[in-house]
């Protein structure tokens, strides 16, 4: 846990480098990444507009990621102008919410990015800030082992045995894009060589099982997908439901089986892509940001795609959660910072900052132009304004300890070290807590 004394010491790095920058508009950024390189190409393009006067031109401030968002929320309660405008995360707006001001975007805001990606930065019904980089899930999925399978008819007769006999109902392959959670167990089932001897894939699927509250955010469009939510509308938590029951179990019964490697329980971003990009796991779900990675990493025979996630009774469902830029309350230039803000809301700016290697949700018309050079940003836009959620609670000062509580019970589960009625009724309880 990040202590009092490293808080101060990271308010005071802020508060230092600060007064050597002489820039009227500060804005404090996401360091590193092609956030920190999209953000530096928007903020040059932004300065050299004829319309910015010289002292509201922008000048940006990296710090590092370590105890990123604990420094800023210290920054923000203590009243520090040291920076104008500063970087939100949509499961971290509520804890900064009573120290900024909330903003009225430019009037293509909402063309340019839609309703849903603009929902990730809100809360209490107000604008926090502007989306400026998107997080969803893709499936993705090997195409050359999905082709053979459906051009084999013993192999189709296979998968239907393997679906009866672990799932209790007879299935037949199907492309991803059409899946359902079960579609989903069953051709992970097929491709798992402990299951079935003849795969040419050891695993059929990976599943981060690491207790990481980013792995949570993974799973969840899995219950969501069956009705899952976080609260109802009333307040009371909901998570001891069909609809996680089915879904932890599902995932449960594959690990059981052999579907995912069994050391998948130390498994987070990188080593489920490194699992996929070894030519052994048949399928996966995981974050839009591997595309580049997966669908080149592949053996030569092999061919990867990806479409939204799978569905359930519910529909289909991806998580979302975006970073974003929003107003310091404690801004000695909100004049100038909105003005930022508002012109980073424009099409032209998402498109800059596109091209630039950032990740926006963008919607419609604007993600169209886009095609050609980012064909991952169009699914991201189509899937986010078609497919995203966030959890009703996603947004509350404690949402990310909510995902580390789910964290630590659910992976529990997966592990056998507890069974699901205590894993559920443990996160129930400390979700009240959390949210009341």
């Amino acid at each position: 846990m990040t202590t009092t004394k490293t808080l101060m010491a990271g308010a005071a790095a802020l508060a230092m480098l600060a007064g050597a920058a002489q820039a009227q508009v500060t804005v404090l950024g996401w360091p590193g990444g092609p956030e920190e390189t999209a953000l530096r190409a928007v903020a040059e393009l932004y300065n050299a507009r004829p319309d910015v006067a010289a002292e509201d031109k922008v000048e940006l401030l990296f710090t590092s990621r370590d105890g990123f968002f604990d420094k800023l929320q210290v920054d923000l309660a203590a009243g520090s102008t040291a920076f104008d405008v500063n970087l939100i995360a949509t499961y971290s707006i509520g804890r900064y919410a009573p120290f900024m001001e909330p903003v009225t975007l430019s009037d293509q805001a909402g063309a340019v990015f839609g309703d849903t990606v603009l929902s990730t930065m809100q809360f209490d019904g107000q604008q926090y800030g502007v989306p400026t980089d998107l997080s969803l899930h893709f499936l993705y999925f090997r195409q050359d082992l999905i082709d053979a399978l459906m051009a084999d008819d013993a192999a189709k007769t296979r998968y239907g045995d393997i679906a009866e006999q672990y799932l209790g109902k007879r299935l037949e392959p199907k492309a991803p894009a059409d899946w359902t959670w079960e579609d989903f167990a069953a051709n992970a089932l097929h491709f798992t060589q402990a299951v079935n001897p003849d795969s040419p894939t050891r695993y059929g699927t990976v599943i981060q099982a690491k207790n990481l509250l980013f792995n949570m955010m993974v799973f969840h469009s899995w219950p969501r997908s069956y009705g899952a939510d976080w609260m109802d509308a009333s307040g009371a938590v909901t998570v001891d439901s069909e609809a996680y029951r089915t879904a932890l179990s599902m995932a449960k019964m594959l690990f059981d089986a052999g579907a995912t490697p069994p050391d998948s329980t130390s498994y987070e971003y990188a080593e489920a892509n490194a699992a996929f990009s070894s030519g052994q796991v048949a399928a996966m779900v995981q974050w839009n940001a591997a595309a580049g990675e997966l669908t080149g990493a592949q053996p030569t025979t092999a061919t990867t795609a990806t479409t939204a996630p799978p569905a359930g009774p519910d529909g289909r469902f991806t998580h979302i959660h975006g970073l974003g830029l929003g107003l310091n309350a404690a801004s000695d230039n909100k004049e100038g910072a909105t003005a930022f803000l508002q012109w980073l809301s424009t099409e032209e700016a998402a498109l800059a900052y596109a091209r630039a290697g950032g990740a926006p949700g963008l919607a419609g018309a604007t993600v169209a132009q886009l095609a050609a050079e980012r064909p991952d940003l169009v699914q991201v836009g189509e899937f986010a304004s078609t497919y995203g959620f966030v959890m009703n609670g996603g947004t509350s000062a404690n949402a990310l300890s909510v995902y580390e509580a789910q964290a630590a019970e659910f992976t529990g589960y997966w592990a056998g070290t507890q069974d699901l009625d205590t894993a559920l009724a443990n996160a129930t309880a400390k979700m009240t807590e959390l949210l009341k």
